[in-house]
């Protein structure tokens, strides 16, 4: 990754090797940390020669390395960790730690439109949070999921309609096929804590109504237009609830941008509907999502994010791996 601009860097990304675990954690219906770990173990080495290669540069030419140390399942961040402390120490280059959710909000500011203060919502398979951001680097939790995270509902929900993993994108296929001239059943789900003042979200309770649903309408299940409806008041559900407090929120602290973010920041009819209803409420709030190539976890948003933090405390030449650690429990503000 080059870096260009000295006001508002602008990210150049000279590769970004991604090494897809969904083939593996497909069968299970989520991910199991110790096969995560497996992969990452086994594929770690060649996407790094993969990404030296395509981006056409050698260990020389790198100027810092940058690693994810948490939140995240620990055994995945041990490998992760201690391979980039090794490539510190054998090539002698600087290291920085990076949270990973810092990662997924720095994706989305590769672009002239960054205003501060910004409120982002980074909502994924294991995160559902709004968080103010003062300036890179400075950041403060507003409100976060109490149980089930967003993408985390999609996953459960899709594994009790039998539609594979990961959820998200199966339940918005299903959701898009939906013809409402013929719809028969009219599902009304629940948009938790939608009314609440606070700035929490809870997603559990959506996929018990769900289960709920399939269980009263056991004959029906395998109604096409029964999962695909079902399939669209879920989505619909949770795009609601996650629009609806990001919107009070941003009206609460001013905020001149929102930061869409995260793996569920991919799904479509929620980047189009957000897009929509800041343009219908004529707010004068500029809206940033990542491409959807850095929507999901990737080693570009992990540099992007290393840069800020070295700039922030500039890492020393040498044995700075010695400090950094994995940290299942990180938190960003």
């Amino acid at each position: 990754m080059k870096v260009s601009g000295k006001k508002r860097p602008i990210f150049n990304i000279l590769s970004n090797v991604v090494s897809s675990q969904i083939k593996t954690h497909a069968p299970y219906g989520g991910v199991v940390p110790n096969l995560a770990a497996r992969d990452h173990l086994k594929n770690i080495a060649p996407c790094l020669k993969t990404a030296l290669n395509e981006a056409k540069i050698a260990p020389k030419d790198v100027d810092l390395i940058a690693v994810t140390v948490g939140p995240g399942l620990i055994p995945s961040l041990l490998i992760g960790v201690n391979f980039a402390k090794a490539l510190a120490y054998a090539w002698e280059k600087p290291i920085v730690a990076v949270n990973h959710l810092e990662g997924h909000i720095v994706a989305a500011l590769n672009s002239n439109n960054l205003k501060l203060p910004a409120v982002a919502l980074l909502v994924s398979g294991g995160h559902t949070q709004l968080i103010l951001v003062k300036k890179i680097n400075d950041y403060k939790i507003i409100g976060e999921t109490r149980d089930d995270a967003a993408g985390e509902c999609f996953d459960k929900v899709a594994k009790l309609l039998q539609l594979g993993y990961p959820g998200g994108p199966a339940i918005a296929k299903e959701a898009a096929k939906v013809n409402f001239q013929f719809s028969i059943f009219n599902f009304q789900l629940p948009r938790p804590m939608i009314q609440h003042k606070n700035y929490d979200f809870s997603f559990s309770g959506l996929k018990t109504a769900v289960l709920y649903k399939i269980k009263s309408q056991k004959s029906k299940i395998k109604s096409q237009n029964f999962i695909r409806e079902l399939c669209f008041e879920t989505q619909q559900a949770i795009i609601d609830v996650l629009i609806g407090k990001t919107l009070r929120a941003a009206r609460e602290y001013r905020a001149k941008v929102i930061i869409l973010s995260g793996g569920v920041a991919a799904n479509e009819e929620l980047r189009k509907q957000f897009d929509l209803k800041i343009k219908n409420l004529k707010l004068k709030i500029n809206f940033l999502v990542p491409p959807r190539n850095l929507c999901t976890d990737n080693g570009a948003m992990i540099a992007m994010a290393g840069y800020f933090g070295a700039k922030r405390h500039p890492a020393p030449r040498y044995n700075s791996w010695r400090k950094i650690n994995a940290d299942a429990n990180l938190r960003i503000g």
